[in-house]
């Protein structure tokens, strides 16, 4: 048949320019399929499948006397699936016919509004999103084309649980019965628990060194990858960056006033996954010779929307301003009360007495020599009294004093 020797120059997909950092719940995914062909091309249909799923795999290889025998665990859940057709067939035709050349077919389909994990490749497990083109022809083997593309799941490190700070202290005694020497103690906190990548951790550390050994204060931050299927679960953890401080010797203290400590291009977080969990930690350490290392970890979040300075100080501020003037609200009435009227405060007496004249500009002007800007009118009501201290109006004297009597 002429048409098994067809041959299929081109055919790929092409995604639209995608948002920056990936695709997120409810974004649309839109491209094309590219085909191009040598000669007239009969088709049964060429469709579009895009699925993503989180899958784990792994094998207990201690559980067993040998590799072979060693049982899996696999474990699967998926978050998208969707089929569309791009071109097939119609009425009794069991095929079309595409022409020699070049041919573009797009496509459009919108992710699920739900929470999608963001994509990961990990130890024992991934969490993939793809678009699969499928080319059908007769007595001819599917042609098939992949292409993945990123999803992330926003996590907004704004979010006040993020925004607290964290501390921990920790202590250790070095030696064994009798023969120990002063403790080692370690204190450490970071003002919030929410970063994104490519952030400094400032952070905040006391080491004191009682001992008699000679130690090295560390930092560094951890990811822990937790895969579970089948009730069972597994661990893998690695370092992905870390800091070193000054040695303190024996007697001394060591303090980081904001020492940095940047976070790597990483997975973000991903706390929503049944199956497979990646999170992050932020161990201060001290490096001590001859011993186990005395360590404290602080959990972290590695989100994917940065951290507002502005915004959540000025919420803060804001929250914290409407909580202390609360009060006012007890004390303000409900109804306004109207201003006084100027006749209750200004007696008829004072309205009668008779002021004085007061001379005209034209004379002030002669007598200071210069034009006159304002002029203030003597004040209207008598000035207080003189101090003394003999009570002009004595309600309670002496004489008064005599007559009074208590009944017992």
């Amino acid at each position: 048949m002429p048409a098994m020797g067809v041959k299929v120059r081109t055919f790929a997909i092409a995604l639209d320019t995608e948002a920056l950092g990936g695709y997120s719940s409810g974004d649309r995914v839109s491209g094309q399929v590219l085909l191009e062909v040598s000669d007239w091309l009969p088709a049964a249909s060429l469709r579009l499948e895009a699925k993503g799923c989180a899958r784990v795999n792994w094998s207990d290889k201690t559980a067993a006397p040998s590799p072979v025998s060693a049982p899996s665990y696999r474990e699967e859940v998926v978050y998208l699936q969707h089929r569309q057709s791009l071109r097939e067939a119609t009425g009794d035709q069991d095929c079309f016919v595409l022409q020699p050349g070049k041919h573009e077919f797009p496509f459009s389909f919108q992710l699920p509004q739900g929470p999608l994990v963001t994509s990961f490749k990990g130890k024992h497990g991934s969490v993939k999103y793809w678009v699969t083109a499928i080319l059908e022809r007769p007595c001819v083997p599917n042609q098939i084309v992949k292409t993945e593309f990123p999803v992330t799941s926003q996590i907004d490190i704004n979010a006040p649980n993020f925004l607290a700070s964290v501390s921990k202290s920790k202590e250790k005694t070095i030696g064994c019965w009798f023969f120990t020497s002063g403790p080692i103690s370690l204190s450490a906190n970071i003002e919030r628990s929410g970063f994104c990548n490519g952030e400094a951790i400032p952070i905040y550390a006391e080491f004191e060194n009682c001992s008699s050994r000679l130690i090295m204060p560390k930092a560094a931050i951890f990811q822990t990858q937790t895969y579970l299927a089948n009730e069972k679960t597994k661990t893998f953890r690695q370092m992905i960056a870390n800091v070193r401080g000054n040695h303190v010797p024996s007697g001394s203290t060591e303090s980081w006033n904001g020492k940095a400590l940047k976070i790597p291009p990483v997975t973000p977080s991903i706390l929503d996954c049944g199956i497979i969990r990646v999170e992050y930690s932020l161990a201060v350490y001290v490096h001590i010779p001859g011993s186990k290392k005395l360590m404290l970890e602080l959990p972290i979040v590695i989100g994917t929307i940065p951290y507002n300075s502005f915004g959540s100080r000025t919420s803060s501020m804001c929250s914290h301003f409407s909580m202390d003037m609360s009060w006012l609200q007890l004390a303000l009435p409900e109804q306004p009360e109207a201003p006084p009227n100027y006749a209750d405060i200004v007696s008829e007496e004072d309205l009668a007495r008779q002021f004085p004249s007061l001379p005209q500009a034209d004379h002030l002007e002669h007598e200071f020599g210069s034009p006159i800007f304002a002029y203030i009118q003597e004040f209207r009501f008598q000035p207080p009294p003189i101090y003394s201290e003999v009570d002009p109006n004595p309600t309670f004297t002496e004489e008064t004093q005599c007559e009074v009597s208590f009944d017992i």
